[in-house]
């Protein structure tokens, strides 16, 4: 999801400003978003497309 403010973070749900996006490194189909915070403490994400998950 794109907005105006930013984008949605994969890992919380937040919708932020401040992020990183990438391509999914298992499947390179789905666009994975992370916030800064999430980046930081590590948060886990799952991508929705083949279920990779990342740190």
């Amino acid at each position: 999801m794109t907005s105006l403010l930013g984008k949605v973070c994969t890992s919380c749900g937040r919708l932020t400003d401040s992020y990183a996006s990438f391509k999914c490194p298992g499947c390179g189909g789905d666009m994975i978003i992370r916030c800064n915070e999430c980046r930081k403490t590590r948060t886990r994400y799952r991508c929705t497309k083949c279920n990779f998950e990342g740190p």
